[in-house]
């Protein structure tokens, strides 16, 4: 099973993709882990954005080709980023489970303007995700992380995947 969790920057997609690979043992892949192990920290140019992306879905279906769970977490933005997702999983005949990691606007702005660990982006980037960001086609799980604990969201990604 391949688990895609989405959303803008701030929406807590790394909080519960890490909750819910601790919780149920399944791998977990990050694009920004991926891009400071690239070192590629501050390049977001089209073709670095790419290989982290490309890079991340390497990843995936050599986990699922072992035979592993996996969980990936990144923005997803864009459709065209979505698509070799869906193309994976369908190649390899597993099922797809989308994700929607929200957040209110004010909680969102108050966790970009904090440095963390893994992520660069700041409001800026946050904007220009928003502005650029592709609805998710259904049928998809939508978290809302502004109040509960990572635990709660992910034992609530679990019931969707086992009861839809």
């Amino acid at each position: 099973m391949l688990i895609l969790i989405a959303g803008l920057p701030g929406s807590g997609k790394t909080t519960i993709a890490d909750a819910y690979a601790r919780k149920y043992k399944v791998a977990h892949f990050n694009s920004d882990r991926i891009r400071r192990e690239m070192t590629l920290r501050g390049a977001y140019s089209p073709e670095d954005k790419q290989r982290v992306y490309d890079n991340l879905l390497e990843r995936a279906g050599n986990a699922l080709r072992a035979g592993e769970t996996v969980i990936v977490d990144s923005t997803f933005f864009r459709k065209s980023i979505r698509q070799p997702y869906i193309e994976l999983a369908a190649g390899l005949g597993v099922r797809l489970v989308w994700v929607l990691a929200t957040a209110t606007e004010s909680v969102l702005r108050a966790r970009v303007a904090r440095p963390r660990t893994d992520s660069e982006a700041d409001e800026k980037v946050f904007e220009q995700i928003q502005t650029q960001f592709e609805p998710l086609d259904p049928p998809f799980l939508s978290v809302d992380t502004s109040t509960g604990s990572p635990d709660a969201h992910a034992d609530a990604i679990h019931r969707y995947i086992e009861h839809g």
